[in-house]
């Protein structure tokens, strides 16, 4: 069985996708830890209504040693740590342990609108104050850079004359329900290979 951690740190609307996803038999893995790095979130109510394992490493108490805690915690425990909706900043051991095995989700087709303090709905913002026709949404490895690893998949969606931040935004999050899932899924069944910045994805 292929096991997965998914990190959290919002709503959890992406970890739903996935559980659902996995509920259906779409996806053949199983969840060993669901982790934020804030309490009282809506996405550890969603982990812990599947039963689901949950770890809460504070941000605010660990600072720095989130990464290294993560890394103690998922050593030689899972397959990959998928982030899905998470907002701190990875780094050392767990990066270089989990080397193409960490993958995150960001709403936006990578390069545009990535990168330090682009989270959220401030990508939506600006993505509209920019004027761009089209945004969506982008699976890629975790590298040491932010938002800068090897892109797995991406899914577009149209930007309309009178978008709001906020109505680009859910359109964006619809996509990456079904985004995050097929990624897994092409992981999970070996059909993902890194060669330096591009992602080859094997036919069934």
């Amino acid at each position: 069985m292929f096991k997965i951690a998914v990190l959290v740190s919002g709503g959890g609307t992406n970890l739903q996708a996935i559980i659902d996803s996995i509920n259906s038999g779409y996806l053949n893995c199983k969840i060993e830890a669901v982790i934020s790095d804030k309490d009282g979130i809506c996405a550890i109510d969603r982990a812990k209504k599947n039963n689901i394992p949950v770890y809460i490493f504070d941000k605010k108490i660990y600072q720095d040693n989130i990464s290294q805690e993560i890394c103690n915690l998922l050593d030689n425990k899972v397959d990959l740590i998928v982030l899905a909706g998470w907002l701190s900043i990875l780094k050392g051991s767990l990066i270089e342990k989990f080397k193409n095995k960490i993958i995150n989700i960001h709403p936006s087709l990578i390069p545009s609108f990535c990168g330090e303090g682009m989270y959220g709905i401030k990508v939506h913002e600006k993505a509209i104050e920019y004027g761009v026709k089209f945004s969506g949404c982008t699976v890629h490895f975790v590298n040491e850079e932010t938002d800068r690893g090897p892109i797995i998949l991406q899914k577009v969606v149209p930007v309309l004359n009178y978008d709001t931040a906020k109505i680009l935004q859910k359109r964006v999050l619809l996509e990456e329900h079904h985004a995050l899932p097929e990624a897994i899924k092409l992981i999970s069944e070996n059909r993902v290979t890194v060669e330096g910045r591009k992602v080859i994805i094997s036919m069934e």
